[in-house]
Protein backbone atom coordinates (compact mmCIF):
# COMPACT_ATOMS: atom_id res chain seq x y z
CA UNK A 1 0.00 0.00 0.00
CA UNK A 2 3.07 2.50 0.50
CA UNK A 3 4.29 1.87 -2.38
CA UNK A 4 1.09 2.58 -4.04
CA UNK A 5 1.04 5.72 -2.07
CA UNK A 6 4.56 7.14 -3.69
CA UNK A 7 3.51 6.39 -6.82
CA UNK A 8 0.50 8.57 -6.61
CA UNK A 9 3.21 11.28 -4.86
CA UNK A 10 5.55 10.57 -7.82
CA UNK A 11 2.88 11.36 -10.61
CA UNK A 12 1.43 14.37 -8.75
CA UNK A 13 4.74 16.37 -9.86
CA UNK A 14 5.50 14.66 -13.19
CA UNK A 15 4.18 15.48 -16.58
CA UNK A 16 2.34 12.51 -17.19
CA UNK A 17 1.94 11.31 -21.21
CA UNK A 18 -1.65 10.83 -21.81
CA UNK A 19 -3.90 10.54 -25.34
CA UNK A 20 -6.62 13.47 -25.80
CA UNK A 21 -9.20 10.11 -24.49
CA UNK A 22 -7.59 9.92 -21.38
CA UNK A 23 -7.33 13.45 -20.52
CA UNK A 24 -10.43 14.69 -21.37
CA UNK A 25 -12.26 12.11 -19.10
CA UNK A 26 -9.98 12.74 -15.96
CA UNK A 27 -11.98 13.55 -13.12
CA UNK A 28 -11.35 16.16 -10.31
CA UNK A 29 -9.69 15.24 -7.28
CA UNK A 30 -9.73 16.62 -4.41
CA UNK A 31 -7.54 18.74 -2.89
CA UNK A 32 -6.90 19.04 0.89
CA UNK A 33 -5.83 22.63 0.57
CA UNK A 34 -7.67 25.50 -0.66
CA UNK A 35 -4.56 27.28 -1.71
CA UNK A 36 -3.48 24.34 -3.84
CA UNK A 37 -3.98 24.16 -8.06
CA UNK A 38 -7.00 21.70 -9.08
CA UNK A 39 -5.69 18.20 -9.38
CA UNK A 40 -7.72 15.35 -11.31
CA UNK A 41 -7.33 11.67 -10.93
CA UNK A 42 -7.20 8.94 -13.38
CA UNK A 43 -7.77 5.86 -11.70
CA UNK A 44 -7.30 7.00 -8.15
CA UNK A 45 -3.64 8.57 -9.16
CA UNK A 46 -3.95 12.39 -8.58
CA UNK A 47 -2.13 13.84 -12.16
CA UNK A 48 -1.59 17.47 -12.34
CA UNK A 49 0.56 17.93 -15.28
CA UNK A 50 -0.05 15.74 -18.24
CA UNK A 51 2.26 15.95 -21.60
CA UNK A 52 0.38 15.70 -25.09
CA UNK A 53 1.67 15.73 -28.47
CA UNK A 54 -1.17 16.21 -31.41
CA UNK A 55 -1.79 18.60 -34.73
CA UNK A 56 -2.95 21.80 -33.90
CA UNK A 57 -6.55 22.32 -35.28
CA UNK A 58 -7.43 25.52 -34.11
CA UNK A 59 -5.64 28.78 -32.72
CA UNK A 60 -7.13 32.02 -31.57
CA UNK A 61 -4.78 34.78 -30.28
CA UNK A 62 -6.73 37.05 -27.67
CA UNK A 63 -5.49 40.98 -27.75
CA UNK A 64 -1.75 39.91 -26.53
CA UNK A 65 -3.28 38.04 -23.48
CA UNK A 66 -3.66 34.41 -24.11
CA UNK A 67 -3.40 31.39 -26.98
CA UNK A 68 -6.21 29.16 -27.71
CA UNK A 69 -5.05 26.42 -29.41
CA UNK A 70 -6.80 22.56 -29.93
CA UNK A 71 -4.44 19.92 -30.10
CA UNK A 72 -5.76 16.48 -31.91
CA UNK A 73 -4.21 13.52 -31.40
CA UNK A 74 -6.88 11.23 -33.54
CA UNK A 75 -8.45 9.71 -29.81
CA UNK A 76 -9.79 13.99 -29.31
CA UNK A 77 -9.46 16.86 -29.45
CA UNK A 78 -7.29 18.98 -26.48
CA UNK A 79 -7.91 22.36 -25.08
CA UNK A 80 -4.39 24.26 -24.24
CA UNK A 81 -4.29 28.16 -23.23
CA UNK A 82 -1.28 29.48 -22.63
CA UNK A 83 -1.09 33.15 -21.11
CA UNK A 84 1.17 35.57 -22.29
CA UNK A 85 0.58 38.33 -19.75
CA UNK A 86 0.15 36.44 -16.22
CA UNK A 87 3.26 36.85 -13.92
CA UNK A 88 2.79 34.02 -11.70
CA UNK A 89 2.75 31.09 -14.59
CA UNK A 90 5.62 29.19 -14.10
CA UNK A 91 6.89 29.38 -17.64
CA UNK A 92 6.87 33.36 -17.61
CA UNK A 93 8.44 33.27 -14.10
CA UNK A 94 11.61 30.99 -15.58
CA UNK A 95 12.25 32.75 -18.35
CA UNK A 96 11.79 36.72 -20.29
CA UNK A 97 7.71 36.98 -21.21
CA UNK A 98 8.57 38.24 -24.61
CA UNK A 99 11.11 35.97 -25.78
CA UNK A 100 9.12 32.79 -24.68
CA UNK A 101 5.63 34.13 -25.88
CA UNK A 102 6.85 35.06 -29.17
CA UNK A 103 9.29 31.98 -29.55
CA UNK A 104 5.20 29.49 -28.36
CA UNK A 105 2.95 31.88 -30.66
CA UNK A 106 5.25 31.01 -33.23
CA UNK A 107 5.18 27.22 -32.79
CA UNK A 108 1.26 27.09 -32.83
CA UNK A 109 0.49 27.37 -36.25
CA UNK A 110 -2.68 25.37 -37.80
CA UNK A 111 -1.76 22.06 -39.37
CA UNK A 112 1.76 21.59 -37.25
CA UNK A 113 2.65 18.65 -34.82
CA UNK A 114 3.39 20.22 -31.56
CA UNK A 115 4.18 18.83 -28.25
CA UNK A 116 2.10 20.77 -25.43
CA UNK A 117 3.32 20.52 -21.64
CA UNK A 118 1.06 21.93 -18.79
CA UNK A 119 -0.63 21.92 -15.83
CA UNK A 120 -4.51 20.71 -15.58
CA UNK A 121 -7.14 23.48 -14.85
CA UNK A 122 -10.74 23.35 -15.21
CA UNK A 123 -12.93 26.07 -17.51
CA UNK A 124 -16.49 26.10 -18.42
CA UNK A 125 -16.77 22.86 -16.45
CA UNK A 126 -14.29 20.92 -18.98
CA UNK A 127 -10.66 19.96 -18.37
CA UNK A 128 -7.85 22.09 -20.16
CA UNK A 129 -3.87 22.44 -20.08
CA UNK A 130 -2.27 25.98 -18.89
CA UNK A 131 0.73 25.45 -21.05
CA UNK A 132 4.39 25.61 -19.86
CA UNK A 133 6.20 24.58 -23.03
CA UNK A 134 5.21 24.00 -26.51
CA UNK A 135 8.01 22.39 -29.08
CA UNK A 136 7.06 21.71 -32.60
CA UNK A 137 7.92 17.52 -33.36
CA UNK A 138 9.26 17.08 -36.47
CA UNK A 139 10.20 14.07 -36.45
CA UNK A 140 7.68 11.94 -37.92
CA UNK A 141 7.46 9.05 -35.80
CA UNK A 142 7.10 11.33 -33.29
CA UNK A 143 2.93 11.16 -32.87
CA UNK A 144 3.43 6.56 -33.11
CA UNK A 145 6.09 6.94 -30.30
CA UNK A 146 3.67 8.82 -28.35
CA UNK A 147 0.52 6.90 -28.40
CA UNK A 148 2.44 3.34 -27.48
CA UNK A 149 3.84 5.83 -24.76
CA UNK A 150 0.73 6.24 -23.66
CA UNK A 151 -0.64 2.79 -24.01
CA UNK A 152 2.25 1.37 -22.25
CA UNK A 153 2.06 3.66 -19.16
CA UNK A 154 -2.04 3.18 -18.80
Amino acid sequence: MENANNNAVALQNTHVKLLAFDLLSLKPFPSHSSESSPSFSRRGIPLSLVETLGTVTLRHLKHERLLRFIIDDGTGCVPCVLWLNDANSPSVVRRRRHELAARFVGVVKIGAVARVRGRLSRYNGGVQVRVSDVVAERDPNAEIFHRLDCIRTC
